[in-house]
């Protein structure tokens, strides 16, 4: 996914571009709000972080002018703390409005927060991997054998973040961060129970997975195809 990432201070705009890359968001910067609707108007631009206090042209005028032709989620972020700067903001058309100083982990979450909500229905479909097992994630329900499994909170974040994302290796760090509500603060290694746990539930053999392999080193994937 694409981030827009306008804000005039070089501090906190560097930070902020890190922690989204670290997340695996691909991000653009801007400085000035000409610039960001430079970038607007030739990239392909999926969600719009946004600094009310620019340069040159205000937060809330570059608000509405993405208003006039797109719906793609925007937070605001200002120094401005009167509910009133707030309700503004979101009478323009923002999503959420986030008052500085703020942490970068609040953000995210409240990006996924965002995309959740505005998530078409059509993407919340059936996840079927043969031979055997079915995932509906808009239920938060997991089939193996026509036979519903249960599973922890906790093990269905983990799978519904390695399924949703086959192929891609998830260290044991990223996996606490993105599936344990954020706030998780535990050992790395509890993911390793988890998985233990996923794997006896879902394998047909958790001895020889087909569906999570360990990455050695590194941490787990979900495979793109059974074997």
């Amino acid at each position: 996914m694409n981030i827009l990432l306008v804000d005039d201070e070089p501090t906190a705009r560097d930070v902020v571009k890190a922690y989204l890359e670290r997340e695996d968001y691909r991000v653009f910067v801007s400085e000035n709000g000409k610039e960001a609707l430079i970038y607007f108007y030739n990239e392909v631009v999926d969600f719009v972080i946004l600094d009310l206090m620019l340069p040159d042209i205000s937060g809330e005028e570059i608000c509405r002018e993405i208003r006039k032709t797109s719906n793609i989620p925007i937070i605001m972020l200002t120094a401005k703390s009167e509910e009133s700067d707030r309700l503004a903001g979101l009478d323009l058309g923002a999503d959420d409005y986030i008052v500085k100083p703020f942490s970068p982990k609040e953000l995210v979450a409240r990006i996924r927060t965002i995309l959740r909500r505005v998530k078409p229905l059509a993407v919340q479909k059936e996840l079927f991997y043969p031979p055997s097992l079915k995932i509906i994630p808009d239920e938060h329900r997991v089939i193996v054998d026509n036979e519903e499994v249960t599973l922890t909170k906790q093990e269905l974040s983990l799978l519904l973040l390695m399924a949703e994302n086959p192929g891609i290796v998830f260290t044991r760090a990223k996996m606490l961060d993105r599936a344990f509500d954020m706030a998780f603060d535990g050992d790395e290694r509890t993911v390793d129970v988890h998985i233990k746990n996923l794997r006896r539930k879902i394998e047909p053999d958790s001895r020889k997975p087909i569906y999570i392999e360990t990455v050695y080193g590194v941490g787990y994937r979900f495979t793109k195809a059974s074997h």
